[in-house]
């Protein structure tokens, strides 16, 4: 290419820095399709005739063979996917027929269309572990959802609540991830091809069949924007980012909620690890390293858009470098959501010590200061005043709130004694916990109706998961068949009639 303007080749230091044939190399496939695809447009426009047309696709053919077999081999010096494989095709069809295959395009516009084609089917298969995640914890909800557990602020004792509560607020979390996917997905999923290297095409291409051929919903119509533009990889980036970051949030729960300290929950032992020189050790390295690796998802984010943020409009080569990170925080979430699934699977529930903890620490302080609102019309802040003062001498005396008898002597020098059979009642977790009837609080009716939506919206997901799937492959289904029937002789505008 360079030869063609006359210049001397590049050294092979320049050959080796500027190569991404290792990072394309996952693009394959759908490299092998886009060019079936515009292949057989090119045909059916009469842009390219129709022999040079069956001598591209059975040379595709071939490579899509060794492709699927793991033998496709990347030749670094060709620099990218796009020309390794106009090379093996032009080495089968010879470069009289092979030439006319990048006819009306640009590596511009088909490295973007080669991305959009991974990451929509990767987006899928992700889309489908954070559903399973989700599920995991509507049943952990289902199976302890009665169990008292302490909530926390500030990392302290902060009010009462219900296991359940607790596990479907992940779900809600992990929902939200599913929506910011979806979203994503629906930004990835236009056809940029034919917008070529920045300003379209004099040939009169139909992007409308190769979007139709690949599977896209739509055209993403602006050349100029269409090139210059990663939306789709931010916007896949940061959905990423927010579900590691919620992953993250996870580990830390289950990195304290096993310590010593806490034992709110004990770790399968084949989740666990061991120390190098203390026997007694069981560490939750898996939590930890999901930690650790949420930062470099996030860390891609901020590459991607500092990397963006200063390019004028066009296709620049900065922009080979936004795969890295994509493909890095890809593999990352998806390895991460698995693992935390098994894990949350697995893990065991102290529920007697848990509820030991929201007696140890007041849990109740806030129900007894409603009570006294509620009930002798004592306004909140004197309320939250009288309580305080009482937990502080419970302090002094090294008691808590199963010390009903005494609880109820200290409020009777404030002259809000309410009576010991009362006051158990009010200070009692499990009993606080059902008493909180507020939509989306911890009661047992709000958790119920909480987790039957939760678990209707990861169903619809989940189908509609499945139903992106199945239209990504009825398309690749639609080509290969155009394909085959081209390859044996059928006029190009038949073949492709037949499709959809």
């Amino acid at each position: 290419m360079m030869g063609a303007r006359g210049q001397a080749g590049a050294r092979e230091s320049v050959l080796a820095y500027t190569d991404s044939t290792a990072d394309d190399m996952r693009m394959l496939h759908a490299d092998i399709w886009g060019n079936e695809a515009h292949t057989l447009m090119l045909g059916k426009q009469g842009i390219v005739p129709a022999h040079d047309v069956r001598e591209i696709l059975t040379a595709l053919q071939e490579a899509r063979r060794e492709a699927e077999a793991g033998e496709f081999v990347m030749d670094a010096r060709l620099e990218d996917v796009h020309m390794n494989v106009e090379a093996y095709v032009s080495g089968i069809a010879g470069a009289q027929s092979g030439g006319r295959m990048h006819t009306a395009r640009s590596r511009n516009d088909q490295v973007v269309t080669d991305a959009r084609m991974t990451i929509r089917e990767e987006l899928t298969d992700l889309e489908a572990g954070v559903c399973a995640l989700a599920d995991a914890f509507l049943d952990r909800s289902a199976e302890h959802g009665d169990a008292v557990m302490p909530g926390y602020t500030h990392t302290q004792h902060a009010q009462p609540i219900s296991l359940g509560f607790w596990a479907t607020a992940y779900a809600a979390l992990f929902v939200e991830d599913l929506r910011r996917m979806q979203a994503s997905y629906a930004t990835v999923n236009r056809n940029p091809l034919g917008a070529c290297a920045l300003a379209g095409t004099d040939f009169e291409i139909d992007r409308d069949l190769t979007a139709r051929l690949l599977g896209f919903d739509r055209v993403d119509e602006h050349a100029l924007a269409v090139i210059s533009n990663r939306d789709f990889i931010i916007e896949t980036l940061f959905a990423l980012s927010m579900l590691m970051t919620n992953l993250s949030r996870l580990a830390a729960d289950i990195v304290y909620g096993t310590s010593y300290e806490f034992r709110m929950w004990t770790l399968d032992d084949s989740y666990a690890m061991g120390s190098s020189i203390m026997p007694q050790k069981k560490n939750p390295d898996v939590a930890e390293l999901a930690r650790a690796r949420a930062a470099k998802v996030s860390a891609g984010l901020q590459a991607v858009l500092s990397t963006l943020k200063g390019l004028p409009l066009g296709y620049h080569s900065d922009l080979q470098e936004d795969k890295p990170p994509l493909w890095e925080a890809l593999d990352t979430s998806e390895g991460t959501v698995g693992i935390m699934t098994e894990v949350v699977r697995t893990m065991t529930p102290d529920t007697d010590r848990m509820l030991d903890l929201t007696y140890g620490n007041f849990s109740t302080a806030t129900e007894l200061a409603n009570y006294l609102t509620r009930e002798a019309g004592v306004p909140f802040r004197e309320a939250h005043d009288i309580v305080g003062k009482l937990v502080m001498e419970l302090v002094d005396r090294k008691a808590t709130f199963r010390d009903v008898a005494m609880c109820d002597e200290i409020l009777a020098t404030h002259g809000r004694a309410v009576g010991v059979d009362t006051l158990k009642a009010v200070l009692d977790p499990a009993a606080a916990v059902r008493r909180n009837r507020s939509a989306g609080g911890t009661g047992p009716e709000s958790v119920t109706a909480m987790a039957e939506r939760l678990k209707a919206a990861t169903d619809t997901h989940a189908a509609g998961v499945e139903e992106r799937r199945a239209a990504i492959d009825r398309a690749r289904a639609d080509t290969a068949r155009a394909v085959a029937s081209v390859v044996d002789g059928a006029d190009i505008g038949a073949a492709l009639g037949r499709c959809g």
